[in-house]
């Protein structure tokens, strides 16, 4: 074997060494700069789609979960609860929620649900966005004999029934939002997703 040899066998094993090292180089660069393309993780959770179990919540009970940084309310409502809200339609500002408040395919305007039963809407007053509480009591002293039950904001007084619809002359102009959302099955509810994603 001449010296010749010898080098171009280590020339073609040098280059063909340095390509490999190069390759390598070039996707280790490239890996971290396509994935800086996606959105972080802390975005993604933000706009992601949240599931709920609602045969964990009792009914007359109250869940908080938060989509996009917002506090949804979960609400299994009762029978009284779901009488008491067809009795308040001449005391509401928009009692067939006419007001794009709801998805399209919220049809039933007194409900405000696609289970009557089962209430899911984003508990921020549409005055200031403040957080109404929940009052599910009927006739308490400091809301009135009239009160039948629903959500009070304590900022500016807004006042709601149990499907999210306000009373007639509250600080508050329109009901509160529902959000896009969907029944998996009987048990789950993912909100942030409507039901033709399914």
């Amino acid at each position: 074997m001449s010296n010749g040899d010898v080098s171009q066998g280590r020339r073609r094993f040098l280059i063909g060494a340095t390509s490999v090292v190069g390759g390598v180089g070039v996707v280790g660069a490239a890996v971290p700069f396509v994935a800086s393309w996606n959105p972080s993780a802390k975005a993604e959770a933000a706009g992601a789609p949240v599931t709920v179990n609602v045969n964990k919540v009792e009914p007359g009970q109250q869940i908080t979960v938060e989509w996009r940084g917002k506090p949804v309310w979960v609400i299994r409502r009762t029978e009284e609860m779901l009488t008491n809200i067809k009795k308040q339609t001449d005391r509401l500002r928009d009692p067939n929620s006419e007001e794009p408040q709801q998805p399209e395919y919220i049809t039933d305007g007194t409900f405000r649900s696609l289970k009557p039963e089962i209430a899911v809407m984003v508990a921020i007053c549409t005055h200031l966005g403040c957080v109404p509480a929940y009052r599910p009591e009927i006739a308490p002293a400091d809301l009135g004999e009239k009160w039948l039950g629903g959500l009070f904001c304590p900022c500016h007084g807004s006042r709601y029934d149990m499907a999210g619809r306000v009373y007639l002359s509250q600080p508050a102009p329109l009901n509160l939002e529902i959000p896009p959302y969907r029944f998996d099955d009987d048990a789950t509810v993912t909100i942030g997703l409507d039901p033709e994603a399914a």
